[in-house]
């Protein structure tokens, strides 16, 4: 499936993900809630980026922090109200900018309504709305399952925590001898199908601009190469082009040549499976850091046989971070951050800054896991506006947080980093500002990557439009390299630490540098 019909407002979109526990707390109760966020839009809209993914905001008994949805069509108390949330849509487009909500489609909490009537024993019309084996002593082969709560004979089957039970839509290979294992043509796997289908019209007719889709990979079961979730996306798809053709879908798939074909508008690289994202940021020996002791050519490589595959098709988006994730400055430290902003900020794709990256918050250490967090709590603690109490996140007193805050008295926070010219915050903004003047750098821009050697530095690439013609050249290293290069660098559109040499065909780039170059 080609996505010809794309939203015309992702070809400039820069991301902004905010984690509506942690952002802005109104209310003083120690959780960010909507009118909180409402607040903070022109410091949003400052930084530069003109779109925002709002992580889960739905009612939930917050098990996996509300990615365990008990009512799809209603927001969560602490956070407001859906007037309230009606209001942020309408906010953020008076500022031209737009808002994607999290989408679950995958599984519900064990206290949505719809579970609680497929509890029970006698038929009902949610019975087959989750996947239920017909014996508890049947257990699926490779998926875990909740048994034994209720009077209904059956194991039910669950996507990732014990209190997340599978939606059905169907299994692409059923096994005949299985009654339980329904087609996704089934009336069980279209109904649920459908049911989701009148989720995103309830939101977009409310103001939304589509979704970040949690889980896309996993719907369809049996379903090796995915020919089967493929086929599901494209239906939804089809439905999104007749109906709201404006609106964009971004999967958390991490799979491009799967998801862009599914009929996502992008594809989320992740911190798992076979990318190879955590070369650059998140490993022993990083490419951003500057030992220089990294590798990133298996990510280009890899990168490549994606892009090649979804050329034109879609975009490949290359998060800071997110909720899932350690926090960047967790393994990046100092001008490295800022280097691997020159990154993020000059490669296709739509950007995705994980709020306070931009101005380099830590992951909190040895952090008591928070509403399912366990590991990923590090990454989750409440905003740093200024230095203030509770850094200007709350009112509350500070044992009423969501998560506890960073307690160092160097702690980063954006009044500072606005008022220094040099900071990491005026670095991203600035950067930001060239991506959007400069077409070469735009979403779905050409790339051609010039320099990307096993174990070696630098990493260049060109950037290309029709008009346009940008080289990149990044060295997180702290020792001087050089390469030969077929391009000639011209005028320099930005540079960060010292300018780079050329000579004969010959690059010399200086330590701990980045620099973008008409060609």
């Amino acid at each position: 499936m080609k996505n010809n019909n794309r939203p015309t407002w992702l070809s400039d979109a820069i991301f902004y993900e905010i984690y509506p526990q942690s952002f802005c707390d109104s209310n003083s109760d120690g959780i960010g809630d909507i009118n909180g966020i409402i607040t903070k839009l022109d410091y949003i809209k400052e930084l530069g980026c003109n779109a925002i993914w709002l992580n889960p905001c739905y009612v939930s008994p917050f098990g996996d922090a509300g990615y365990d949805i008990s009512d799809y069509y209603t927001v969560a108390p602490r956070y407001g109200s859906n007037e309230d949330i009606k209001q942020l849509f309408s906010e953020v487009h008076k500022r031209e900018m737009h808002i994607l909500l999290d989408l679950v489609p995958g599984h519900t909490s064990v206290e949505h309504p719809w579970f609680k009537e497929s509890l029970k024993a006698e038929r009902n019309k949610f019975s087959d709305r989750y996947i239920w084996t017909d014996s508890i002593w049947e257990e699926p082969d490779n998926m875990g399952t909740i048994r034994g709560i209720s009077d209904r004979d059956g194991s039910c089957v669950v996507n990732f925590f014990s209190h997340q039970p599978a939606l059905n839509y169907g299994f692409y290979d059923p096994d005949p001898k299985k009654k339980w294992q329904m087609s996704t043509e089934s009336e069980a796997a279209l109904s649920t199908l459908e049911e989701i289908k009148n989720i995103m019209r309830f939101w977009l007719r409310m103001g939304c601009d589509g979704f970040r889709v949690d889980m896309a990979g996993v719907l369809v079961k049996n379903d090796k190469d995915k020919k089967g979730t493929i086929a599901l996306w494209q239906k939804i798809r089809k439905f999104l082009d007749e109906e709201f053709p404006d609106s964009a879908i971004i999967s958390e798939w991490g799979e491009p040549d799967k998801s862009l074909q599914s009929g996502f508008h992008m594809d989320f690289l992740l911190h798992f499976g076979s990318s190879h994202y955590n070369d650059l940021f998140r490993c022993e020996e990083p490419f951003f850091s500057p030992e220089g002791k990294g590798d990133i050519s298996e990510f280009v490589k890899k990168y490549m046989i994606n892009y090649e595959k979804s050329k034109h098709n879609g975009l490949i988006c290359i998060p800071s971070g997110n909720h899932d994730m350690d926090r960047l400055a967790r393994s990046i430290h100092g001008d490295n951050l800022k280097i691997a902003f020159a990154f993020l900020l000059s490669v296709p794709g739509a950007p995705f800054i994980y709020y306070g990256d931009e101005i380099g918050m830590r992951y909190i250490e040895n952090l008591q896991s928070v509403e399912g967090g366990y590991n990923r709590t590090g990454s989750r603690s409440p905003m740093q506006w200024d230095k203030s109490l509770n850094a200007g996140f709350s009112l509350a007193s500070p044992e009423k947080l969501y998560i506890k805050q960073d307690e160092s008295e160097d702690r980063p926070d954006v009044q500072s980093q606005i008022a220094d010219k040099n900071s990491l915050y005026n670095e991203v903004r600035k950067l930001i500002s060239i991506r959007r003047s400069h077409p070469a750098l735009h979403n779905y821009s050409e790339i051609e990557f010039v320099y990307a050697k096993k174990n070696a530095y630098p990493l260049a690439y060109i950037r290309n439009s029709s008009n346009e013609k940008i080289l990149i050249i990044i060295n997180p290293a702290k020792k001087e390299v050089s390469f030969s290069c077929k391009y000639t660098p011209k005028e320099k559109v930005y540079s960060f630490g010292s300018d780079l040499k050329y000579a004969d065909g010959k690059i010399i780039v200086s330590p701990c540098s980045a620099g973008f170059y008409i060609t």
